[in-house]
C-alpha cells in the first residue's frame, strides 16, 4: 500500500512520482501508471479523483489488476521524466465529507433501529443508501438525522486501522468485510466499526452536517436521499432561492406558502373545468353550424386547422347525437401531418373504419377504431382538401 498516497495522508494535494509505463486499455484509452500516487482511483461507492498530472488534466482514475491506471487528456511524451501531481481538492475534501457522512448516518439506522444498509451511491449532488427494510416512518428518519449529527457535533476522531482476517473479530463490525486480506477498518470509537477502503477526514466535525432529503420505497427496501457537508449549504442556498421567488409570486410569507399553493391549485383546477365547459358548449353550437350548412344530405364535412384529435372526436359525437342518420368527416392540418376522424350515426351501415385505413395509406399513416367511429394521422403529402374530397368520394361511392 505505500504507492497509494490516499492512504497514508488523505490531505496530500500534490505529490511528486514517476511514469512507470503508459498504455492504452481494451477500449482504446491511453493512461499511464505512476510508481507512487494521490489520486484515488473509483472504488467503494466512492468517484475517482480529478486534477492535473504534468499539467495535464486527469480525467478518470481505476484501479486494474493492481495498478493505478491514471486516463489523460493528452499523453505524456517522455516517461523518464519525474511529474507533479495535483488533486483537486475541492472534489477529494466533498467526497471525504460525504463518504464519513455515510458512514455515520447508515450506523445511525442500525444502531437505533437495527436497519442495514445494503446498497450507497456516492453522486454528483446528492448520495443515497438503500435501508433493508420496506417502510420508514418520519419519526425514524428525524431521530436517525439527529444522532448523525449529534456523532458530528461531538467531532469525535475517525480512526483507521489495517487488520488482518484473524483480527476482525476483536471488532464489532457494522457488517461482514468482503476482502480477506488487507483489511482496512475506519472507526468512529463506540459507534461506528466498517471495512472501508475509500478516503476519510481525520474526525467527524469535518463533515459540518447531515441533512436527509427524502426517501423512497425500492422493491422491498427503501432508498434515502441526503448530503453532507458543504453540499447542506448548497442544498438550503437552492430551496431559499426557490422559495423566495415564490414569496414573491405568490405574494405570501414562506410560513403560509403551503396554504397559498394549496389555494392556487384549486383556483386552477375550477378554471380549467370552466374552460372545459366553456369548450363544451363553443362545440355544442359549431356542431349545429356545421349541421345546417351541410351540402351534402346526412353527410357533415369539414376542413379545420390545427385542431387535435381529441377536439374533433368530441365535435363528431356531438354531430351525431344532434342527428342520428349523419356522417361525420373530419380532416385538420397540423403543420406537416393531416388528422382524420370518420364517425357515422347507428342507421347508417357504412365501415367508418375501412374508410379511414383507405385514405391512411395514402399519409403513411397510422390510426385505429371500430365500424361506427374511427380517427388517425399522418404525414401531409396532399392537402387536407384533398383528403376531404378522397373521403367524400368514398362515401359516396358506398
Amino acid at each position: 500500500m505505500i504507492n497509494k498516497l490516499f492512504y497514508q495522508d488523505p490531505y496530500i494535494k500534490e505529490f511528486t512520482a514517476k511514469l512507470v509505463t503508459q498504455g492504452k486499455d481494451e477500449h482504446g484509452n491511453d493512461y499511464i501508471v505512476l510508481n507512487q500516487t494521490a489520486f484515488y482511483p473509483t472504488g467503494g461507492g466512492q468517484p475517482h479523483d480529478v486534477g492535473t498530472i504534468g499539467n495535464i488534466r486527469v480525467l478518470n482514475v481505476e484501479e486494474v489488476e493492481g495498478e493505478i491506471r491514471h486516463y489523460l487528456e493528452s499523453e505524456i511524451d517522455d516517461l523518464k521524466l519525474s511529474v507533479q501531481g495535483m488533486i483537486d481538492w475541492d472534489r477529494r475534501f466533498d467526497h471525504m465529507q460525504q463518504h464519513i457522512g455515510q458512514h455515520i448516518l447508515s450506523a445511525a439506522f442500525d444502531n437505533l433501529f437495527d436497519y442495514k444498509t445494503v446498497g450507497f451511491h456516492l453522486g454528483n449532488e446528492i448520495l443515497t443508501i438503500d435501508l433493508e427494510t420496506e417502510s420508514l416512518t418520519e419519526t425514524e428518519a428525524e431521530k436517525a438525522e439527529q444522532l448523525a449529527n449529534q456523532i458530528v457535533i461531538e467531532n469525535r476522531v475517525i480512526e483507521v486501522k489495517w487488520v488482518t482476517e484473524e483480527e476482525l473479530s476483536r471488532y464489532p463490525l457494522r457488517k461482514e468485510t468482503k476482502v480477506k486480506e488487507d483489511i482496512r477498518l475506519v472507526i468512529i470509537p463506540d459507534f461506528d466499526y466498517n471495512g472501508c477502503g475509500g478516503t476519510h477526514p481525520k474526525a467527524t466535525g469535518e463533515v459540518q452536517a447531515i441533512k436527509i432529503l427524502d426517501w423512497e420505497k425500492q422493491k422491498k427496501k427503501t432508498r434515502v436521499q441526503f448530503v453532507c457537508g458543504s453540499r447542506v449549504i448548497k442544498q438550503l442556498s437552492q430551496k431559499n432561492k426557490v422559495l423566495n421567488e415564490l414569496t414573491k409570486l405568490l405574494n405570501s410569507p414562506e410560513k403560509d406558502m403551503g396554504k397559498s399553493v394549496i389555494r392556487l391549485l384549486e383556483s386552477s383546477k375550477n378554471t380549467e373545468k370552466e374552460l372545459e365547459q366553456t369548450l363544451e358548449k363553443i362545440l355544442y353550437f359549431e356542431a349545429r353550424d356545421l349541421l345546417k350548412n351541410s351540402i351534402e344530405k346526412n353527410i357533415v364535412s369539414e376542413v379545420f386547422q390545427d385542431r387535435t384529435v381529441q377536439e374533433l372526436q368530441k365535435l363528431a359525437r356531438i354531430v351525431l347525437t344532434k342527428d342520428e342518420n349523419a356522417i361525420v368527416l373530419f380532416v385538420s392540418q397540423n403543420e406537416n401531418r393531416l388528422q382524420l376522424v370518420c364517425a357515422r350515426g347507428s342507421s347508417e351501415k357504412v365501415s367508418m373504419k375501412g374508410i379511414v385505413g383507405d385514405a391512411l395509406t395514402m399519409i403513411n399513416g397510422k390510426g385505429g377504431g371500430s365500424d361506427s367511429f374511427a380517427q388517425g394521422g399522418g404525414d401531409a403529402l396532399i392537402s387536407a382538401d384533398q383528403m376531404l374530397q378522397h373521403l367524400l368520394e368514398k362515401i359516396q361511392g358506398k
